[in-house]
């Protein structure tokens, strides 16, 4: 985990990414919704987040797809 992660979706997010690393699609999932959570979380239902979407989240979901296909495949 990076030092400057003050964020807990950021955590979250670390979390995920290694979940997924080592292919532990029981921890991802959850994971993955505790992290959409945190982020519609901040702010209230009618908050509008300027942030974009950083790469890393787009990759990480997109290597969490992989391995929920990998896994039905298997």
């Amino acid at each position: 985990m990076e030092s400057d992660e003050r964020r807990l979706g950021d955590r979250i997010l670390s979390a995920l990414e290694l979940a997924v690393e080592q292919g532990n699609l029981t921890v991802a999932e959850p994971l993955a919704q505790a992290l959409e959570l945190s982020m519609t979380a901040f702010g209230g239902p009618d908050a509008v987040d300027h942030r974009g979407v950083p790469m890393r989240l787009l990759d990480a979901l997109d290597r969490l797809d992989n391995l929920r296909r990998a896994q039905k495949v298997a």
